[in-house]
């Protein structure tokens, strides 16, 4: 046998050891990951996927989406519930321990205070900090800038939502400055400074309260703002001024000068500003956004307003504005309905109380919950203790949306629902907050805020004289990949929720 031929038998020998030796390997291991959900119907709004799944999480990411076979350290059988990004509140007032509890129970997975606001920023949840079930974050406060510019410099102290009583000793001097007195050229030009440090502090757009100070605010003082918000190219979110019902002028106002600034503004509760006009208000904001103006808006799917019976719109003339009376309106604490009498007295000795004032029609709610471009919040107050009563809204809302109006009344998809408590919400945050831009979405790469719910189940519970009744039917709660609610319970060690921030100008 010649070398050459003998070289070529030894490497063909060589070839069939291998081939055996690679048959006997065994095949390559599948990736474990961290959790799998199983066998839910996927839904994602931006994409439109609507199947039977499985999704991996690793540590606080969605990594798979797979028709195939997953395995992970822990496997959670989600047969017959959907399983969709966490829900977005874009509008409470209740960062509490209690307020968390059950917002997270509603499906929400990140909170946020941006009608009214936080000044300085960071101090936006200090009763949940370190303990948050869910995320939350806050609007830098146009309000609270105003207190510091019209009371010499001083910062107007942090609200106690916890239950501290203020004194009737009336508003001080700056506080009242703020609520009643147009601003001057210098307080002007301060008001804009501390607004512009809020937004360098990560506040997620700019807080506008317009219709607590209308007396006070002038439209210098408002395109200042509105100028402001184009330079960061950050949101609006404007609580617009209120006349007799149904005027539109407060919804002019705004709109107008976010067309002249090029600032996007978010209108905040469409259906409890534009009451029995709302489907002119929707008109003009859909008109308004085809030439060119960056508008949103929202509803919240209850039938009351909430807020302090000390608010300036009580000290203007209220019952025509509302179209109601004092007995149209309760006391949150207790539910108690007031006469004339008692709502005077309440409004001298308790001006902090909240209250729920019964104004809207369900036929007003309903145009809106319907309309694929509104995005749903809930506006809820704080909620305290057990002890006190608050509006419903703030620990309902997202069932409502999903359990009354998709699932038994039909008004509406359950994608075109899941797009206004997810994406929308996201699309509305992310340029000025990039954080966003991984939230609303349940796709690969995404954060870990997930919602599974038994479609079949889900409801709100509260009412407005029984309201500490946390929804049901959220089954698995994840928040950055960690489970705040496992098999309908609330997990009492998991806090994985964190303060969200936006990136200042010159870090995007």
């Amino acid at each position: 046998m010649s070398g050459k031929i003998r070289r070529s038998v030894i490497f063909t020998l060589a070839i069939a050891a291998a081939c055996a030796a690679s048959a006997q390997e065994p095949a390559a291991e599948l990736p474990i990951y961290d959790i799998v959900l199983k066998g839910g119907r996927v839904m994602d709004p931006e994409t439109g996927l609507d199947a039977i799944l499985n999704v991996g999480i690793t540590d606080r990411t969605i990594t798979a989406i797979s028709a195939e076979e997953i395995r992970g350290v822990e496997m959670i059988d989600v047969t017959g519930q959907i399983v969709a990004p966490g829900f977005i509140d874009v509008h409470n007032h209740s960062p509490t321990p209690l307020g968390q509890m059950y917002q997270a129970r509603d499906g929400v997975t990140t909170s946020l205070e941006l009608e009214a606001g936080s000044y300085p920023v960071a101090a936006h949840g200090a009763y949940i900090r370190r303990k948050a079930r869910i995320n939350y974050g806050a609007s830098t406060s146009h309000t609270q800038a105003r207190m510091v510019a019209m009371s010499g410099g001083n910062h107007a102290p942090v609200q106690n939502i916890m239950g501290a009583k203020r004194a009737n000793i009336g508003l001080d001097n700056g506080e009242a400055r703020a609520r009643y007195v147009t601003s001057n050229a210098g307080e002007r030009a301060k008001i804009r400074r501390t607004v512009e440090d809020g937004l360098q502090q990560g506040g997620i757009g700019i807080g506008l309260l317009l219709d607590y100070i209308s007396e006070a605010v002038d439209e210098d003082e408002v395109r200042a703002i509105f100028e402001l918000a184009s330079q960061y190219q950050t949101p609006v979110f404007v609580h617009i001024r209120r006349g007799a019902a149904g005027d539109p002028t407060g919804l002019d106002e705004v709109l107008t000068l976010a067309k002249a600034t090029g600032a996007k503004v978010h209108i905040c509760h469409l259906s409890h500003s534009a009451m029995k006009n709302v489907a002119l208000f929707l008109e003009k904001i859909r008109e308004a956004r085809t030439s060119g103006v960056d508008v949103t808006t929202e509803v919240l799917p209850y039938n009351a307003g909430s807020t302090s019976i000390g608010a300036a719109v009580f000290g203007r003339d209220w019952q025509e504005i509302f179209g109601i009376g004092p007995e149209d309106v309760q006391l949150a604490s207790t539910g108690e309905f007031f006469t004339q009498e008692s709502f005077d007295q309440t409004r001298k000795e308790s001006p902090n109380a909240a209250i729920m004032h019964h104004y809207l029609k369900e036929e007003w709610t309903r145009l809106l919950v319907a309309a694929p471009d509104v995005i749903l919040s809930s506006d809820g107050l704080p909620v305290i203790s057990l002890k006190e009563k608050a509006p419903p809204q703030g620990i309902g809302s997202f069932s409502k949306l999903v359990g009354t109006y998709v699932r038994d009344e039909q008004l509406l998809p359950m994608m075109s629902a899941l797009s206004k408590i997810t994406l929308q919400p996201a699309q509305l945050l992310e340029n000025a907050a990039p954080a966003f831009r991984l939230k609303g979405r349940l796709q690969t790469g995404m954060d870990a805020d997930i919602t599974v719910f038994d479609p079949a189940v889900i409801m709100d519970m509260a009412t407005y004289l029984d309201p500490h009744q946390p929804s049901i039917g959220v089954t698995y709660l994840l928040v950055n990949g960690s489970f705040v609610i496992k098999n309908g319970d609330i997990e009492p060690s998991a806090f994985p929720g964190r303060q969200i921030f936006a990136s200042p100008l010159d870090k995007r």
